[in-house]
This record gives structure tokens, C-alpha cells and sequence, in this order.
């Protein structure tokens, strides 16, 4: 099959366009798939830092003030991890999907057991104790979700007073939870993991619309410069070629006179011109000879 130069030229862009587009492609949705899962580690971590903050406050500011009120009845309010998750239950009825836990393989209120999944993450920590948190992604029904998990570890002897033993725990906790549950805790050893969980449907959205947006704008550059060869090939090279080609088959059936090479410019195609002018003017020199 006789192909010409211009579709030979398009076969061969249009052949590393692809490969370099579907590289472009693949490369630009792993750069934007990665920044997604940042963005949304960096959201959970800002949210695990105010509920460090939150527990903070409370055991600083908010507990000393209640220690009279705890010899008479235990307020779940003087405990830290209660603080928290209190404030953040309200971040999550305006953000859906965000949610933070404080969870213990044995709590002392029951709202704060972990989930199956949960377990397993606190398991993974307790064997592991140099790891200072674990991030990871699980499925939800409304889509996959990130989750930042760091142990909770009693570094504080004075915590020992209420989950070591029954026996030595106020009364008013016991009342409240009873004797079966948040005791036998053991000094810096992990006993549960603060979870915050945050919605990747939105980032990987968002990296999906700037992928599109890409692809599409390298899809358009690449039109307009396909475009722009084409015209600089025509003017340039093919359609100087093919006036070319005609005044050579002028030349080649003897009509001499009608053979024009034109020379213009000084590029490797003006100089072929020159060399078949040369040419020409050769031949009529020859024929006058022969003919004299």
C-alpha cells in the first residue's frame, strides 16, 4: 500500500502520542491518587490532634474542677476520652462520614468497646509496640474510608487508682459501670487505640475531575500541534517536493522549457532544487552538442 509523507508523518505522531498519553495517563492518576490519600490523612490528623486537645483541656482544666463532685456521683465528663469523643460528635453531624473513637479492648463504659475491625488494628499494635500509629483504608458502604489509628497506653500511675483492681476503684464508678468493666489494665502496655475515620469519596473525586481535566487538555494541545505540523509539513516540505517531482517528469520527457526548479531559501530542499537546476541547465548544454 503506497502511503504518502504527510500520512506516514501523522501514523508515526499519532503513534507516540498514544504511548505517551496512556503513559501521561497512568502516571498523572497515580500522582493524583497518592495527593488524594495525603490530603486526607493530613484532614484525619488534624482531627486526631483536636481530639488531643480536647483531652488535654479536660484533664488539665475540667477534671480538677470536679473532684468534689466524684466522691458523691461519677460525671463521665472528668474523662478525658469522654471529652472528646463528646466534642467531636459534634464535628460529625456537619461533616458525614468523619468520625473519632476512643476504643478499649475492655472499657470502662461499654460505648467505647471496639468493633470487630478495631480489634484486630489494636491486636496489631499491642504486638507491635514501636508502632506509633498504623493508617489504612477500609470499605463502607458510602465508600472507602481513611483511618488513622494510635495506641492508648496508661502512662499515668494516678490512672491506675480507677482501672487496676475493683477494689480500688471509687465507688461511684463502680456504681455507675460496675466491677466488671475498665479494670486489670496494665502500666504502658496498649490496651485500646484512639480511631479517626475520614471519607476519601470527596479527594478521589476531586483527582478523578483534575485527571479528566488533563487528559482532555493534553488531548486539545495535541489536536492544535497536530494541526500546526501538518500545515508547516504541507508548506514547507510537501508541497515544495511535489513541485519538485513535477518539473523533474517535465525534465524527463525532454520538455526542458517547462522544467522550472525553483530555489528558495537555504534548507536541504533548496539545495536539491539548485542540484536539479544544475542538472538541467547540464542537459541543455548536452543537447546542443549532440544537436551541433
Amino acid at each position: 500500500m503506497k502511503l504518502s509523507l504527510a500520512v506516514k508523518f501523522n501514523l508515526v505522531f499519532l503513534a507516540v502520542f498514544l504511548i505517551g498519553f496512556v503513559a501521561a495517563g497512568f502516571a498523572a492518576r497515580d500522582l493524583l491518587r497518592r495527593s488524594a490519600v495525603e490530603e486526607t490523612v493530613q484532614n484525619a490528623r488534624v482531627l486526631m490532634e483536636a481530639a488531643g486537645a480536647a483531652q488535654n483541656y479536660t484533664s488539665t482544666q475540667v477534671t480538677p474542677l470536679l473532684q468534689t463532685q466524684l466522691k458523691y456521683s461519677f460525671v463521665p465528663q472528668s474523662v478525658p476520652a469522654f471529652s472528646a469523643i463528646e466534642t467531636l460528635m459534634t464535628v460529625q453531624k456537619h461533616l458525614t462520614g468523619y468520625s473519632y473513637r476512643s476504643t478499649m479492648l475492655n472499657p470502662t463504659n461499654p460505648r467505647d468497646r471496639p468493633s470487630d475491625w478495631e480489634t484486630d488494628v489494636i491486636r496489631h499494635l499491642r504486638d507491635k509496640p514501636e508502632l506509633k500509629e498504623v493508617v489504612g483504608v477500609r470499605d463502607t458502604p458510602s465508600g472507602p474510608n481513611l483511618y488513622i489509628a494510635r495506641p492508648n497506653r496508661i502512662n499515668d500511675v494516678a490512672c491506675m487508682e480507677c482501672h487496676s483492681v475493683p477494689s480500688r476503684a471509687p465507688k461511684t464508678l463502680i456504681d455507675k459501670y460496675g466491677p466488671d468493666n475498665g479494670f486489670n489494665w496494665a502500666m504502658h502496655e496498649v490496651i485500646g487505640a484512639e480511631f479517626v475515620s475520614v471519607p476519601m469519596a470527596l479527594p478521589v473525586a476531586h483527582s478523578e475531575t483534575m485527571l479528566r481535566t488533563f487528559l482532555v487538555s493534553l488531548l486539545v494541545v495535541f489536536v492544535w500541534l497536530l494541526l500546526a505540523l501538518n500545515a508547516m509539513v504541507h508548506l514547507l516540505v510537501t508541497r515544495r517536493i511535489r513541485a519538485l517531482s513535477r518539473a523533474a517528469d517535465e525534465a524527463s520527457l525532454g520538455k526542458l522549457d517547462g522544467a522550472t526548479f525553483t530555489e528558495r531559501g537555504r534548507d536541504e530542499i533548496a539545495s536539491l532544487a539548485a542540484s536539479f537546476a544544475r542538472m538541467k541547465t547540464s542537459l541543455v548544454e548536452a543537447f546542443k552538442m549532440i544537436e551541433a
